[in-house]
């Protein structure tokens, strides 16, 4: 199974005249990177928050916004009474001895700490509905990560029977060079029939032996592919190891192409390691 990193959730939930509505953003990221945007009366829930997104996100970049709204209308803040009698009483005197019969209250409103804004509490059925929603958008999140997840898992596929396809392809190219290459040993070895070192030539033939298989690199990078497929059908998804094995598959990739000295069998190594980059891009996004 394949779920992506990339995902939006979003979900609202409404207890008595307030509204919750919680936006749940996520990119890919090595790890879990939460940050949160809570109004202040839900503070003191942020670590429940932190804890249920944690354990369902796992990995990403993750922004969570909490808003709420009152639908009454109600105001958390109220006159300060007893500052608005201080005032009026000090400037009704200096009125007084300046003769000025002015109104005060309409300057005395727009004094500093006029407004006495009081924080309103959490309830715990408010906390409740919080966490409730939290839940909704948590899993509207993870629903989208699936959904695009099962896209990038096709993709993945058809990536790794492209690079199995370009490896079979190869085989037949293989004995085309092998010949190339006995040719070429031939006409050196007539050129030099006269002057020939036994243990030199031996050297060289081993030399080129090594040099050439790449037996090895293919039945590597043909196990890597198997088991890149088989860690797709596992039903946790595994973006690391998956880049793990994707980095294996690089390895051998280069080494056919270091020692191919093919221009035929070249061409299929560079479509491998294009497939291969294709791969690795869509990897760092798997969770």
């Amino acid at each position: 199974m394949v779920i992506s990193m990339t995902g939006f959730g979003k979900a609202t939930g409404q207890h008595g005249s307030k509204k919750i509505t919680i936006e749940i953003r996520s990119l890919n990221s090595k790890s879990l990177d939460l940050n949160t945007r809570l109004p202040q009366i839900f503070r003191e829930k942020e670590s429940d928050i932190r804890n249920r997104a944690s354990a369902s996100l796992k990995r990403g970049k993750v922004d969570l916004s909490v808003y709420l709204e009152s639908e009454s209308v109600e105001s958390s803040n109220q006159l300060n009474s007893d500052l608005i009698r201080s005032y009026h009483k000090q400037l009704k005197e200096l009125s007084v001895e300046l003769g000025d019969g002015a109104d005060l209250l309409p300057s005395i409103l727009r004094f500093p700490e006029i407004l006495q804004s009081q924080r309103e509490e959490l309830s715990k059925e408010l906390g409740t509905a919080l966490l409730n929603v939290l839940d909704q958008g948590l899993l509207k999140i993870n629903e989208h990560r699936l959904a695009e997840g099962q896209a990038m898992e096709k993709d993945l596929r058809a990536n790794v029977a492209s690079i199995s396809d370009n490896l079979k392809a190869i085989e037949p190219l293989e004995e085309q060079r092998l010949e190339g290459v006995k040719e070429r040993l031939m006409k050196q070895l007539e050129e030099l029939k006269d002057k020939l070192d036994s243990n030199r030539f031996e050297q060289e033939l081993i030399y080129y032996l090594e040099k050439f298989d790449i037996n090895e690199e293919k039945v590597r990078l043909r196990k890597h592919c198997s088991y890149f497929l088989n860690i797709l059908d596992e039903e946790e998804s595994q973006g690391k190891k998956l880049g793990f094995i994707a980095q294996e598959m690089g390895r051998e990739i280069n080494t056919i192409g270091s020692k191919a000295n093919h221009a035929d069998i070249q061409k299929h190594v560079v479509q491998m390691k294009d497939d291969l980059e294709r791969i690795k891009e869509q990897v760092l996004n798997v969770l």
